[in-house]
């Protein structure tokens, strides 16, 4: 059975977990749906993207009884060789999606668990329905997060935070996690609201979206200097250019704009 879904209408792509019958729990072949669909999208003309999961919950963690067969291998051997640039395969199913150079929309409901958990922090933005629980579930098994959770944790959420949740594994609410940074919105429908805005994204101009998830990435990550002479740079390429002018022209007509 399928592990993932991807359809898309009016540039925005849909990436659904199928796995309702688990809670969408992660087992190694979702690992591979879930980069896969990241790539396919990368490389599609899709403007925005939003992030689901079917059922009773967005995903409920790791699958650990299918992971169990990996407990003979040497873990130095599995975990350690990077396959996808600096990350392994685990990290990339959260780090896959600040590859997308389109903004990508998370809606969680019901639980969002361990790996469910780093895979909706990869997405650029959170909204959740107030009943969502979410938790960094790892401590629980004796691990630690490791999907690239400690690469993306500290940009949202201060160190006291990330290190309360990873000790103690202790789930949250939504509304303690937007306080904390975690989830940028509540929504009693976050599907339907992630998909009103992915749609007013998907209306703006295609290369100033991209040019800007470009930038915030380089700002997060960059020193002063470099942050300074990319936003000048990207500004350059935008100005004047085709998506520009028909802002302004869609702007001076009072009409929605038309990009080529």
């Amino acid at each position: 059975m399928a592990r993932v879904s991807v359809s898309y209408d009016a540039h925005i792509a849909r990436v659904t977990l199928t796995r309702a019958d688990k809670m969408n729990a992660v087992d190694d072949e979702m690992v591979h749906a879930i980069i896969n669909a990241g790539q396919e999208v990368a490389a599609s003309d899709a403007r925005a993207v939003v992030l689901s999961g079917e059922g009773k919950g967005f995903c409920a963690g790791l699958d650990v009884m299918s992971f169990g067969a990996m407990a003979g291998q040497d873990p130095q051997e599995l975990i350690l060789p990077r396959s996808h640039g600096d990350t392994n395969r685990w990290q990339e199913v959260a780090l896959v999606w600040r590859r997308v150079p389109v903004p990508v929309i998370a809606a969680l409901h019901g639980v969002c668990y361990g790996a469910g958990f780093q895979l909706a922090v990869g997405a650029d933005i959170r909204i959740a329905s107030p009943e969502t629980k979410l938790a960094v579930m790892e401590m629980k098994w004796g691990l630690i997060p490791d999907m690239g959770g400690m690469v993306l944790l500290p940009q949202l959420a201060r160190s006291d935070v990330i290190r309360q949740l990873t000790y103690t594994a202790r789930p949250i609410p939504a509304a303690q996690a937007e306080a904390w940074g975690l989830v940028t919105s509540l929504a009693d429908d976050p599907l339907a609201a992630a998909l009103d805005l992915a749609t007013e994204i998907a209306g703006k101009s295609p290369s100033a979206v991209r040019a800007a998830k470009r930038l915030i990435e380089l700002a997060e990550n960059g020193d002063r200097e470099d942050v300074l002479m990319a936003e000048s740079r990207e500004q350059a390429n935008l100005v004047g250019k085709p998506d520009q002018m028909e802002v302004i022209a869609a702007q001076m007509q009072n009409r929605a704009p038309v990009f080529k």
